[in-house]
């Protein structure tokens, strides 16, 4: 097994010039799939609500939901940086509410960061967590949870304005005190000069090659999730079709009697059915 990643490994990966993983993981399964496979981060995330509970945005998952999963990927997976997403108005009413919310991460699951989107807006939020020690990862570009404002999943930063106001809340994040930043669906060359800036970690989805690693939402990146696929995606297995084959051929079988074979009944001890038979004759 390998030591545990902390957010010093993560450190001596940018330094070294190495890139770090990360994937999405919301179960024991998937943890355990992606601690095996070496990945270094696991961020629980509310995308949870649209890939596995059917909903059309984050924003229907909570508190209990989240932690619920969680803990399921820290059992999976003991050694990868867990990051525990903080789910919509978990972190925006108040600064107490946030402390308490992403305590619970931390204390309940074993979490060893929250993540929280937002720039100069959540700067504060962000040195309350920090003061109350615990780490924090940023999430700036398409932030999901503001889609109402956004129009959308729309890609962000794209002109002037849009990028220097990105550049600007990674700065305030970092100087908040944010361990690692998260740049989702902007273009390559802003999160390059956020990277060239930045003193922390640098993760994109959808962000280009020019950050100190990447991430993609797990049920994407295994062909499980096709509701829709966004733009930045790469499909490295197409499981629906695996797993929809193997329904088709279980339903086949069970319909023409060919399954239970022999070998995956159970059998009798030699001589009790015929002691069953002379009981039930009685």
């Amino acid at each position: 097994m390998r030591s545990k990643v902390t957010i010093q490994n993560l450190h001596n990966k940018v330094e070294s010039g190495q890139k770090i993983t990360m994937l999405t993981g919301y179960d024991y399964p998937m943890g355990l799939l992606e601690e095996k496979a070496g990945i270094d981060i696991i961020l629980c995330g509310d995308s949870i609500a649209m890939t596995v509970l059917g909903h059309e945005s984050t924003l229907n998952v909570d508190m209990e939901t989240m932690i619920i999963h969680a803990k399921a990927v820290r059992k999976g997976a003991p050694t990868a940086f867990l990051v525990g997403d903080m789910p919509y108005m978990s972190y925006q009413i108040s600064k107490e509410e946030a402390i308490r919310n992403a305590g619970r991460y931390m204390a309940e699951a074993g979490c060893d960061a929250v993540k929280l989107e937002g720039g100069a807006n959540m700067a504060k939020t962000v040195e309350a967590l920090v003061n109350a020690t615990i780490p924090v990862m940023g999430h700036l570009g398409l932030t999901p949870q503001s889609i109402a404002q956004l129009g959308g999943f729309k890609s962000q930063g794209r002109d002037c304005s849009g990028a220097l106001k990105i550049i600007e809340d990674a700065k305030i994040l970092e100087e908040a005190g944010i361990s690692l930043l998260l740049l989702e669906a902007v273009p390559p060359e802003v999160a390059q000069i956020i990277t060239e800036r930045a003193n922390i970690p640098v993760i994109g989805i959808g962000a280009g090659p020019y950050v100190h690693g990447q991430l993609l939402i797990v049920h994407d990146a295994l062909g499980f999730f096709d509701a829709f696929t966004p733009k930045f995606v790469k499909k490295y297995l197409d499981l629906n079709s695996v797993i929809l084959d193997a329904l088709g051929r279980y339903k086949e079988d069970v319909e023409q009697g060919q399954f239970p074979e022999e070998e995956q009944c159970y059998k009798l001890k030699k001589g009790e059915l015929e002691k069953i038979q002379k009981e039930l004759a009685k």
